[in-house]
């Protein structure tokens, strides 16, 4: 395994888990659903808590669906969703982006969402991506862009959110715009048949708004994220107290709005 050359800015928290087991394949990766047959086998790169994984190992029944994270504790959660969920056809191993131990050509699918965002060398991974996928296989990509956020209304602490967690994931040797270099990074890999697209969240209802207000709330204060934006010198734990006090200064308008822009890319080896 090679040397990490990235951190994983948010950490495993509750604050944190709170949004990735809301994530599921239709709202996170409609863009490559159309694109799967029964008989796939899937690489789910970055699964975290498996619930992607499972709503795609429950689209190749007769396939198989192999799902990997750098992080071993959170790999418990993602074998109990697939077990809750009676899924007898995925698995789940300790893996690195940057060097996976799996052989050349290996799945008809490899699948990452919001994973190229945090790690060190983004087009070393989608070639590593590129090496295990199959001849005539897809590489399925999809990381959010946090400058591309927008928001009604505009209040200056929330201004401050964004500035300080791009500082913050940059410093820990992420790039927090991702979404914008998908199609970029897929062609300095070597893909030659890439189809570019973009999709949304967006949070606005009543209970909307207090979900996604609440968590990063919560992940300002209570996170890994909030303890490397403090011992990174990027702020201090007094502004983190604003911040997420702005979170839910916001979270309560009831003209409040948010939009969430992500970038895909559709990789035909």
């Amino acid at each position: 395994m090679p040397q990490e050359t990235a951190v994983y800015t948010h950490g495993h928290h509750e604050s944190v888990l709170r949004s990735h087991i809301w994530r599921t394949a239709a709202n996170s990766a409609a863009y490559l659903v159309g694109s799967l047959k029964p008989h796939m086998s899937v690489l789910d790169i970055g699964c975290g808590p498996g619930t992607i994984t499972a709503d795609l190992a429950a689209l190749v029944p007769d396939g198989r669906v192999t799902g990997v994270d750098r992080a071993p504790g959170i790999l418990d959660r993602a074998r109990a969703t697939a077990a809750e969920r009676g899924l007898r056809n995925v698995g789940f191993a300790v893996a690195d982006v940057h060097d996976l131990d799996y052989p050349d050509d290996s799945f008809c699918v490899v699948h990452a969402h919001q994973v190229l965002q945090h790690v060190g060398d983004p087009v070393r991974a989608l070639r590593e991506m590129r090496r295990v996928c199959k001849p005539g296989g897809i590489v399925a990509v999809r990381d959010a862009d946090y400058e591309a956020m927008t928001w009604h209304p505009r209040m200056p602490v929330m201004d401050e959110w964004l500035d300080l967690y791009r500082r913050v994931a940059r410093a820990n040797g992420g790039e927090p715009d991702a979404g914008r270099r998908l199609k970029s990074w897929a062609l300095e890999a070597g893909f030659t048949d890439v189809t570019a697209t973009a999709d949304t969240w967006c949070y606005s209802s009543e209970d909307e708004r207090a979900w996604w207000s609440g968590l990063w709330a919560d992940r300002t204060v209570d996170s890994s994220y909030a303890g490397r934006a403090v011992e990174g010198g990027h702020t201090d734990a007094e502004r983190l107290r604003a911040i997420a006090a702005g979170w839910r200064e916001w979270g309560a308008r009831e003209d409040a709005w948010f939009a969430v822009l992500h970038g895909e890319v559709l990789c035909r080896k």
